[in-house]
């Protein structure tokens, strides 16, 4: 596998990056399969419709899960271990939503012993309208780029 993602030491604090997804009524349907959590709320509309939501909503799990999308591929083949994931959650997620992935570096701890770093960082999943749906925290351990 060819790396494509970032090194630790060509990171920032304050470097940003972002990716977007549109949440399709099969996010709500095979999620509810692989994480055996078929709560009507987000399985059944009519249900989901007579509930403060007035619809179905996904997973906070599954916004969380896709939060670490952009993540992963940032540092596609660069990675050696996803270490921690905190998501907070602040507005329902709903099929046909779009939403921003977006993360900001916000510390960097070198680990040389490990031939790496820590990459701590914050980000948020933002829809079409502008609400914040979550926020998280995050800690990546990540290679530093090796000698040529």
């Amino acid at each position: 596998m060819t790396p494509r993602g970032r090194w630790f030491d060509e990171l920032a604090v304050g470097e940003t990056f972002d990716s977007g997804v549109t949440i399709t009524d099969a996010h709500l349907v095979l999620g509810a399969g692989y994480i055996a959590d078929v709560n009507p709320l987000h399985v059944d509309e009519a249900f989901a419709q007579q509930s403060r939501f007035g619809g179905r909503i996904l997973h906070g799990m599954l916004t969380s899960a896709l939060m670490g999308g952009p993540v992963g591929m940032y540092f596609h083949g660069t990675a050696i271990a996803y270490l921690e994931h905190n998501a907070r959650f602040l507005a329902p997620v709903r099929p046909g939503d779009t939403l921003t992935l977006a993360w900001r570096i916000t510390g960097l701890v070198p680990k040389p012993r490990h031939g790496g770093g820590v990459v701590e960082l914050a980000g948020t999943a933002t829809n079409q309208h502008d609400e914040v749906a979550a926020t998280a925290t995050a800690k990546i351990m990540v290679y530093v780029k090796p000698a040529a």
